[in-house]
């Protein structure tokens, strides 16, 4: 893979990323780079679900993809919020 698409994947990490977290309410307590990482697979994930759909590969903007992609970034967030973002640094349990 070259330099161009990792960057490429990484900016789209991002964005997917960040619209998944805009999506849910609240404060999401979780590190910026699990945020890019939930944003690149919620992103490779919706476009392989959108080419099985049939709408991967549209005329204009492919909306329909970008929303399955968002989608799954906000159930990836919101898993992970639930397992990682929910314990506190420095705080004792008991």
């Amino acid at each position: 893979m070259a330099i161009t698409g990792i960057i490429s994947g990484l900016i789209i990490g991002i964005v997917i990323g960040a619209l998944g977290r805009l999506v849910i309410p609240g404060r999401q307590r979780i590190p910026i780079w699990l945020t890019i990482v939930i944003g690149v697979v919620a992103a490779m994930v919706g476009t392989a679900i959108a080419t099985v759909l049939g709408v991967a590969d549209t005329g204009g903007v492919d909306w329909i993809e970008l929303a399955i992609q968002v989608a799954l970034a906000a159930l990836g967030v919101s898993l992970t919020v639930g397992l990682y973002g929910g314990k506190r640094r420095g705080q004792r349990r008991g």
